[in-house]
C-alpha cells in the first residue's frame, strides 16, 4: 500500500471497475430489495442536499446487496419541463432567436438535442459520491415507456371523471407565461409598505378604511369582508361601498375569516387575485347575482405579463390610464390618484412574505385561468388508510400526522403547464369548445366517428412535472406492460426523500399506485432533515452558505469558490455580500477531502427526522478517521505480509486482548446492524467508528506489538489471524458508508485471510456470533485498559513525560484485581511504560503519592524525584492566572445587549462556546494544583 491515502488515485478508478463489472445490476437470486431514487433534473447538478440523500440510499443498497438481497437502486432522471425549457431559450435567445422562432417541433428538437450533450450532469456527480445506481436500467420521464405510462394514466383517470377542465386560481409565473406548482414558488421577507385606503360608503355616511400590500388589486374587488362578530361594522352588514377609480359598487360581507383584531378589523376582497379572498368569495358568490358584479365577482384585472388588461366589459370600468401598464408602475399611479382624491389614508412601513418563481425570480400573482385538474378526493381516501393501517410506515412515525393533515385537507391537482417542453395533454377540441381525449388524433377519430374535414386542435399545454413523477415507482419497471421487473421490485422496499415533498411527491405516489397497482408502492417512507450549515441556517445563494459536495471532495481554492458562488445569482446586487461572507468562511479555500470522508459525515449526521447541521470541521475529522483507518492497514500488512498469519486456525494461541477484540468485534456488528435496520446511520456511523479508532487502533493494534514481540511463536500466529480477520470484517462493516477505501484495503487483505472474491460489495455483511462474545476477555481487557488510564492520568495531571518509567504500589486490591494484574503484566509493565508494580501489605505506610481508582483497587504513583512540586506549581499559577485574565473580557460581551443584539448569531454562539472551553480549562487547572498541594 501506498504510504500516504491519497482518495482522488482510488475512488473513480473502482467505480470505474465496479459500473463495467455489473456489480450494481439486480440480476441476482434472493428476495427482493427496491428504492427508487427520486429522479433528479436533467439540468440539475448536484447540492448538499442530494448528496446527504443519496448517501443514505447507497448505504442502504450496499447493505442490503450484502445481507443477500436481489438490490435494485432505480436509476433515473426527471425532465424538469420549466428548468429545461429556460435553459435551452437561453441558448437560443443567444442567437437572437426565440422559440416561437422555430416553432414547437423543431424546438422540442433541440432540447432532445441539448439533453443529450449536456443534461447528464447530476448523473456523473452521483458517480462520484459511489452512487451503486443501476444504470442499465436508467429511465427518463420523456422516455418512451415513461410517456406511454403518462398517457394511459391520463386517459383513465379522465374517462373515470377524475380529471377534469375548469377555471380556478392558479400561482402564475408573468415571465415564463406558466402555473407553477407551490414547491416552484419561494416566499421569502421582503421590506415593503402596507397601504391604508378609504373606500367611501354608498350610502354617503363615512367611509371604510382597508389595508393592502398591493393597491394595484383594488381594481378588481368584489367586496369588503368583516368578521361577524365584530361589533363596529354590524350595522353595515348589507350595505355597500364606492369602489375607488372603478365607478363600481361593491357590497360589504361579513365572514370568520377576518381578523377584528388585525388592521382596522375590515378586509378588500380581491377573488380573481388572492387565494384567501377566493375562498371567501366561494362562501359568498351568490352575492354576484344580487349586486351584479361583472363574470361573478372574479375579476381578472392583469394579462399573462401581469400587466394591467383592457376593459372587455362595460362593467369592469379599469380607467384607461392605467390600462397596459405593468402592476408595479400602475401601483404607483393608482397610489398617487388616491392621494389627490383624499382616499389615501397612510403609508406605513411593513415587512412580507413576498412570493417569487424559483426558476424566473418574477413575482407569482395569484391568476384566474383554465386548467386541467386532478379530482384528489376519491383517491385520498385509500391513500389516507394504506398508512393508517400500516401498509405504508413512516420513518420517524411522527411525519404520518404531517401526511394526514394535507391529505385530509387536501384540494384538486393542477396538471397544467403552459409551456412546450414535457407530456402534451392528449386532448383535442373542436371548433365550439367539446373536448375529445385519447391515445392520438387518429384514435379519436375512429373512435368518435369524426371525418377527416371536422376540425381539431390539440391541447397546446403540457402536463406538470409532478404528474409523471407520481409513476415512477411503478413506471420505471415497465407498467402498463406486465413486465418480470414489476412483479419482483413492486411494491418497493422504502422512499428515502425529504420532508418537504411529502405532498407533492410521496403522497401522490401513494394514490397513483393504489389506483393503478392495487398495492403500495413502497412499505416504508424514510424522513430526513434538511443540510443546513454550521451554525443551523437554511443554505442559500443569497447569504453565501451553499456548498458543492464536488467542492468538498475535490476541494477548491478561494477565489473559484466566490467565482462560483455569485455566478447567474438570482439578486445580483447580493453578489458583494456573498463574497465577504465567502471569504470570511473560507479564507483559504477549501481542502480536498474524498468522498469517503464526505459520506461518513453526511451518515453520522443522519439521526432520523432532524435538520443536520454540517460542519466542515466534522469532514475534516472523518478525513483523519479514513488516514487513521489506512495507516492500521499498513501497519497490519507490514506485520502479516510473508508470515505464518494461523489460517484454518492452526496451532494458534490467543491472548486475552484478541479474544476481547474479536468479541468487541461482534457486539459492534449487533449494534451496527440494528441501527441501520432502524434507519439510525448517526448510531451506525458512531459505532463503526469508535470500535475503529479506539478499540481497534489505539488499543489492540498497540497490545497486539507486545504480542508480536514475543517468543511464543503460536502467540504471534494467532496475533497475526486476529489482525487480519478483524480488520477485513471491519472494512466490509463499514463499506455501505464508505465503498471507496474499503475496497482499496479489502484488496490487499482478503487474499490473506483466504478470500479470493473479487469486489468487497459482493461479500456477505458481518453476522454477529453470540458464540464468539467472551464476557471473561472483554472484563478483563476493560480492566487493563481502565488501570492504563489511571496510569495516564496521573502522567497528565502532574506533568510527567510519558516515556518516564514508573514505580506503582497497589493497595486494597480484590483477588480479581490480583489474577488481573498477574495475566495483564506484559501489557502493564510496556504499555504502561512502568518500571514496577509492588502490592502494599496492610502494615505498610504509603509514601506521598498521586493515586488512581480502579474500583477499589488503589493505584499509587510515589512523586519522589518524579516531579518539582514548586516548579509545577507556579506553572499552573500563571495559566490559571492568564485564563482569570480572559474570563471577564468574554464575559463583558456577552453581558453587554450591544453587543448580543447586533453581533451574527454565529458570533455569539462561538464566544459562549470559548467562554465554556474557559470555564472548563480552568476547572481542571485548579483541580490539578490542589492535588499537587495535598501531595
Amino acid at each position: 500500500m501506498e504510504k500516504t491515502y491519497s482518495p482522488h488515485t482510488i475512488e473513480q478508478r473502482w467505480y470505474h471497475i465496479w459500473e463495467a463489472s455489473g456489480y450494481f445490476a439486480a440480476n441476482r437470486q434472493g428476495p427482493s430489495y427496491c428504492i427508487m431514487i427520486p429522479p433528479p433534473n436533467v439540468t440539475g447538478s448536484l447540492h448538499m442536499g442530494h448528496a446527504f440523500q443519496d448517501t443514505i440510499m447507497d448505504a442502504l443498497s450496499r447493505y442490503h446487496r450484502m445481507k443477500g438481497y436481489n438490490t435494485l437502486w432505480q436509476a433515473g432522471t426527471d425532465h424538469a419541463g420549466i428548468a429545461t425549457q429556460m435553459v435551452v431559450e437561453r441558448l437560443i435567445n443567444a442567437e437572437g432567436k426565440s422559440r416561437h422562432d422555430y416553432g414547437r417541433e423543431a424546438f422540442i428538437e433541440k432540447i432532445w438535442e441539448w439533453k443529450e450533450q449536456s443534461g447528464g450532469t447530476i448523473t456523473k456527480q452521483l458517480r462520484r459520491m459511489g452512487s451503486s445506481l443501476d444504470w442499465d436500467r436508467e429511465r427518463f420521464t420523456m422516455d418512451e415507456g415513461m410517456s406511454k405510462a403518462v398517457q394511459e394514466v391520463f386517459i383513465k383517470l379522465y374517462e373515470e371523471g377524475l380529471i377534469y377542465r375548469g377555471k380556478r386560481l392558479v400561482n402564475w409565473d408573468p415571465i415564463l407565461h406558466t402555473a407553477v406548482s407551490d414547491l416552484e414558488v419561494l416566499s421569502e421577507e421582503e421590506n415593503g409598505f402596507m397601504w391604508y385606503m378609504r373606500y367611501p360608503l354608498s350610502n354617503g355616511k363615512g367611509y371604510l378604511q382597508v389595508a393592502t400590500t398591493r393597491p394595484e388589486t383594488l381594481l378588481g374587488d368584489a367586496a369588503v369582508a368583516v368578521n361577524p362578530n365584530d361589533e363596529r361594522y354590524q350595522h353595515l352588514l348589507g350595505e355597500f361601498v364606492d369602489l375607488p377609480l372603478t365607478g363600481r359598487r361593491i357590497p360589504i360581507i361579513a365572514d370568520e375569516y377576518v381578523d377584528p383584531e388585525f388592521g382596522t378589523g375590515c378586509v378588500k376582497i380581491t377573488p380573481a387575485h388572492d387565494f384567501n379572498d377566493y375562498e371567501v368569495w366561494t362562501r359568498h358568490k351568490h352575492i354576484s347575482a344580487i349586486v351584479d358584479l361583472p363574470h361573478g365577482g372574479l375579476i381578472n384585472i392583469f394579462t399573462l405579463d401581469a400587466a394591467i388588461r383592457d376593459n372587455n366589459d362595460e362593467y369592469t370600468l379599469i380607467p384607461a390610464t392605467y390600462v397596459g401598464l405593468d402592476r408595479f408602475v400602475a401601483r404607483k399611479l393608482i397610489v398617487a390618484d388616491l392621494e389627490a382624491l383624499g382616499l389615501l389614508e397612510k403609508i406605513a412601513d411593513h415587512k412580507l412574505m413576498v412570493p417569487r418563481g424559483d426558476r424566473s425570480g418574477a413575482v407569482i400573482e395569484p391568476f384566474l385561468t383554465n386548467q386541467w385538474y386532478v379530482k384528489v378526493a376519491p383517491l385520498a381516501k385509500p391513500a389516507i388508510d394504506a398508512v393508517e393501517s400500516g401498509a405504508i410506515k413512516f420513518v420517524p412515525d411522527n411525519w404520518k400526522n404531517t401526511y394526514f393533515e394535507w391529505m385530509r385537507n387536501i384540494q384538486d391537482w393542477c396538471i397544467s403547464r403552459q409551456i412546450w417542453w414535457g407530456h402534451r395533454i392528449p386532448a383535442w377540441y373542436d371548433d365550439i369548445g367539446n373536448i375529445y381525449v385519447g391515445v392520438s388524433e387518429a384514435d379519436i377519430r375512429i373512435k368518435h366517428a369524426l371525418p377527416a374535414e371536422y376540425a381539431l386542435t390539440q391541447d397546446q399545454d403540457v402536463l406538470d412535472t409532478w404528474f409523471s413523477s407520481a409513476l415512477w415507482p411503478f413506471s420505471t419497471l415497465g407498467w402498463p406492460d406486465k413486465t418480470p421487473e414489476l412483479a419482483q421490485h413492486y411494491p418497493t422496499s422504502v422512499l428515502v426523500t425529504g420532508f418537504d415533498i411529502i405532498f407533492f411527491w410521496v403522497a401522490r405516489m401513494i394514490m397513483m399506485g393504489l389506483k393503478f397497482q392495487g398495492e403500495v408502492p413502497f412499505r416504508e417512507v424514510y424522513i430526513h432533515g434538511l443540510v443546513r450549515d454550521a451554525e443551523g441556517q437554511k443554505m442559500s445563494k443569497s447569504k453565501g452558505n451553499v456548498l458543492d459536495p464536488i467542492d468538498i471532495i475535490d476541494g477548491i481554492d478561494l477565489q473559484s469558490l466566490i467565482d462560483k458562488r455569485i455566478s447567474g445569482m438570482m439578486q445580483p446586487h447580493l453578489a458583494q455580500k456573498v463574497e465577504q461572507a465567502t471569504r470570511k468562511q473560507f479564507p483559504d479555500g477549501i481542502p480536498s477531502f474524498g468522498t469517503d470522508a464526505l459520506r461518513f459525515t453526511f451518515a453520522s449526521l443522519a439521526s432520523t427526522g432532524r435538520d443536520i447541521r454540517f460542519d466542515l470541521a466534522r469532514t475534516e475529522g472523518y478525513r483523519n478517521f479514513c488516514n487513521k483507518l489506512w495507516n492500521a492497514a499498513r501497519f497490519v500488512l507490514m506485520n502479516t505480509e510473508e508470515q505464518d498469519n494461523g489460517l484454518g486456525c492452526i496451532d494458534c494461541s490467543y491472548s486475552a486482548v484478541d479474544l476481547w477484540i474479536i468479541s468487541r468485534l461482534h457486539q459492534v456488528i449487533a449494534t451496527t446492524t440494528d441501527a441501520i435496520d432502524h434507519y439510525r446511520f448517526d448510531l451506525a456511523a458512531q459505532s463503526i467508528y469508535d470500535f475503529t479508532w479506539n478499540e481497534y487502533c489505539d488499543w489492540y493494534l498497540e497490545l497486539a506489538k507486545i504480542s508480536l514481540q514475543s517468543e511464543d511463536e503460536a502467540l504471534q500466529r494467532g496475533t497475526r489471524q486476529t489482525l487480519l480477520k478483524v480488520l477485513e470484517t471491519v472494512l466490509r462493516l463499514a463499506h455501505p458508508i464508505m465503498p471507496f477505501i474499503t475496497e482499496e484495503i479489502w484488496q490487499r487483505v482478503a487474499p490473506m485471510t483466504g478470500i479470493t472474491a473479487a469486489t468487497i460489495m459482493l461479500q456477505p455483511y458481518p453476522v454477529s456470533d453470540a458464540d464468539l462474545i467472551n464476557t471473561a476477555a472483554i472484563n478483563e481487557t476493560e480492566w487493563f485498559m481502565a488501570f492504563i488510564l489511571g496510569i495516564r492520568r496521573i502522567r497528565g495531571e502532574m506533568n510527567i513525560a510519558p516515556s518516564k518509567p514508573l514505580n506503582v504500589l497497589l493497595q486494597d486490591g480484590s483477588a480479581n484485581d490480583r489474577q488481573c494484574i498477574s495475566n495483564s503484566l506484559t501489557y502493564l509493565l510496556k504499555l504502561g511504560r512502568l518500571e514496577s508494580i509492588t502490592w502494599l501489605t496492610n502494615e505498610d505506610i504509603a509514601p506521598e503519592s498521586a493515586i488512581a481508582l480502579v474500583g477499589d483497587l488503589k493505584i499509587l504513583i510515589p512523586m519522589a524525584g518524579l516531579i518539582d512540586k514548586s516548579a509545577e506549581l507556579a506553572r499552573l499559577d500563571k495559566e490559571i492566572q492568564r485564563i482569570e485574565k480572559e474570563l471577564p473580557r468574554i464575559e463583558g460581551k456577552l453581558n453587554n445587549p450591544a453587543f448580543v443584539d447586533k453581533a451574527p448569531p454565529e458570533v455569539i454562539v462561538k464566544e459562549r462556546e470559548k467562554l465554556a472551553d474557559y470555564m472548563s480549562t480552568l476547572n481542571n487547572l485548579i483541580n490539578q494544583q490542589t492535588k499537587i498541594k495535598l501531595l
